[in-house]
């Protein structure tokens, strides 16, 4: 069963542009062939204040992702070191 995605708008924006080319092509096409079809086969899940999210890692980049539903709903795509606080900032958990 596909899965339909959509993006935070701060990955647009933000997330997207910050990226080095060769790795844009890379993130893009694991985000529709894993997440697309497979979300939670491919990623892993989160602990913590993140609990509910999904993680799917792409060299030294995360997609932090929430399924819901048909949906796969991703909130960053970032390098490792800065993904999860950005995600909190973002979903409004930062502190928690």
């Amino acid at each position: 069963m596909p899965f339909t995605l959509v993006y935070h708008p701060s990955v647009a924006e933000k997330d997207v542009p910050s990226l080095p080319l060769n790795v844009h092509h890379r993130i893009s096409r694991a985000i529709e062939t894993r997440l697309g079809e497979a979300p939670e086969q491919h990623g892993a899940p989160l602990k913590g204040t993140l609990k509910g999210y999904w993680k799917l890692r792409v060299g030294d980049y995360r997609v932090v992702y929430k399924i819901v539903g048909s949906e796969v709903r991703i909130f960053g795509i970032r390098h490792r070191r800065r993904i999860y606080q950005d995600v909190l900032l973002r979903i409004g958990r930062a502190g928690s």
